[in-house]
């Protein structure tokens, strides 16, 4: 009941800014008199929040912080349509919620996409969803991610376009994406502050091709990606990642190489070291991520975390190396129920930031450290 109540909600909400009524809709995908297609039909609140106590030290980072935080909320749903299409949406509330001047979708809507089965080996994604980048850092939802490296920690996540996927072998998949590379027209997102000859292309686009491999049965995975995309006119960002992942029993291990050269900044991390007007250009991040998790028992789980990513600038056609993050995260993850995914964790973020001769004497940059302690919940809950 409580199901049908909320189902009708959504359905009906998008209807009351017609100031007619509409006698030419085609017959309804559900009908409300019919209760058997809610079988296919999941609605899920996923949050995590947390106490939070960090200090950062060094250079000029000197002051401590202690609140309570909603890290992540979101409502989602997801579906059956038809024997062939499916659909996912979700709805995060602890994230701004203006309507993006490119994809015209507020910047809350994370997921909205219809995928199509055209065939046994073949399915179309079509709507925003997230790129099919590789790594394991990216493939966990936000909700589980304390920390993320550099690279992630700042790439656009959730972007519109049309995606593929093709089943070569059963234990080989291919995907390929086309999206657009940004949310918002370029003098939205930077205003006047642009680099040098910057023109807004016609079709600010991000082309992203994937392989999923796996091998010993399922005991070494592979996420490989290769993408680009032009954020400006004539000026792009190519990315590569490698994904790693053994598991074996109660141990798994993950490990990921990022790199990414970028014609212009899109990160905006060396942006923000030179701390210019102009955005960067010619730039360049390479990161490695590493993931160990080990279930101690079905109640108690153990993850270490460890990453680093180092930064280059180009200055007078030479690359100078800016400097390099690194980070260590410790988790405890305890599970009490059976019968629900609830986690309360206690997690310790260690971050340090290294920076090379050139960014001192140059830059006035100065070494510094963050270092947290975080106690909170996790709770994927399958509502229905």
């Amino acid at each position: 009941m409580i199901k049908s109540f909320l189902l009708s909600v959504l359905l009906l909400i998008p209807l009351l800014g017609f100031s007619q009524v509409n006698d030419s809709l085609a017959k309804p995908l559900f009908s409300l008199d019919n209760k058997s297609f809610l079988k296919d039909i999941d609605f899920t609140f996923d949050m995590r929040v947390e106490f939070r106590a960090y200090k950062f030290r060094g250079g000029d980072q000197y002051y401590n912080g202690m609140q309570f935080q909603n890290g992540f909320t979101a409502l989602g749903i997801a579906g059956k349509l038809h024997e062939n299409v499916s659909f996912r949406f979700r709805h995060r509330f602890n994230k701004g919620g203006d309507v993006q001047s490119l994809d015209l979708l507020g910047n809350n809507i994370e997921i909205a996409y219809l995928d199509v089965k055209l065939s046994e080996l073949l399915n179309l994604r079509l709507g925003k969803m997230n790129p099919f980048y590789g790594g394991y850092e990216y493939e966990f939802s936000p909700m589980y991610v304390l920390e993320y490296n550099e690279i992630y920690g700042n790439a656009l996540a959730f972007v519109t376009g049309a995606g593929i996927t093709y089943q070569a072998l059963e234990d080989h998949q291919f995907g390929l994406q086309v999206l657009n590379s940004r949310t918002m027209l370029y003098e939205d997102l930077y205003g006047d502050v642009i680099a040098e000859n910057i023109q807004e292309p016609i079709w600010p686009v991000s082309v992203v091709g994937n392989w999923r491999g796996s091998f010993f049965d399922g005991k070494f995975q592979t996420i490989y990606s290769l993408s680009y995309g032009n954020e400006v006119k004539n000026r792009g960002t190519y990315f590569f990642t490698l994904g790693h992942k053994y598991e074996q029993g109660k141990f798994s291990l993950m490990h990921d190489f990022h790199y990414s050269y970028e014609q212009v900044d899109t990160k905006g991390v060396v942006t923000n070291l030179r701390n210019d007007e102009a955005v960067a250009e010619d730039v360049r991040y390479s990161e490695n991520w590493l993931r160990a998790e080990y279930s101690f028992s079905p109640k108690i789980k153990g993850l270490l975390t460890l990453m680093t990513s180092s930064a280059y600038d180009k200055i007078e056609n030479k690359t100078e190396h800016l400097g390099t993050s690194y980070g260590m995260i410790p988790t405890i993850y305890y599970s009490p129920f059976k019968d629900i995914d609830l986690r309360f964790f206690l997690a310790y973020i260690g971050r340090f930031y290294e920076y090379s001769s050139y960014g001192k004497e140059n830059l006035g940059l100065a070494n510094y450290n963050r270092n947290e302690l975080r106690i909170g919940v996790m709770a994927p809950l399958l509502l229905f």
